[in-house]
């Protein structure tokens, strides 16, 4: 069976930076890289309009350690 060489592996909700390594690390795969993008929620109040931050995105890009 033939496996990618790079995937991708987000941090799901309520699960643990930890949690996602090790569910990289269960399928054969190495982290290389981490990223994180802000998520923001807008806020309107009359004409003005706000982003606020409520959150962040991490994704792991892993290769295969085949």
């Amino acid at each position: 069976m033939s496996r990618k060489k790079k995937m991708q592996f987000e941090v799901q909700e309520n699960e643990s930076i930890e949690a996602c390594l090790e569910r990289m690390k269960k399928q054969g795969y190495v982290p290389i890289r981490r990223t994180e993008k802000p998520i923001f929620h807008e806020v309107i109040n009359g004409k003005e309009t706000t982003y606020e931050p409520i959150g962040r995105q991490i994704v792991f890009e892993g290769v295969s350690n085949d």
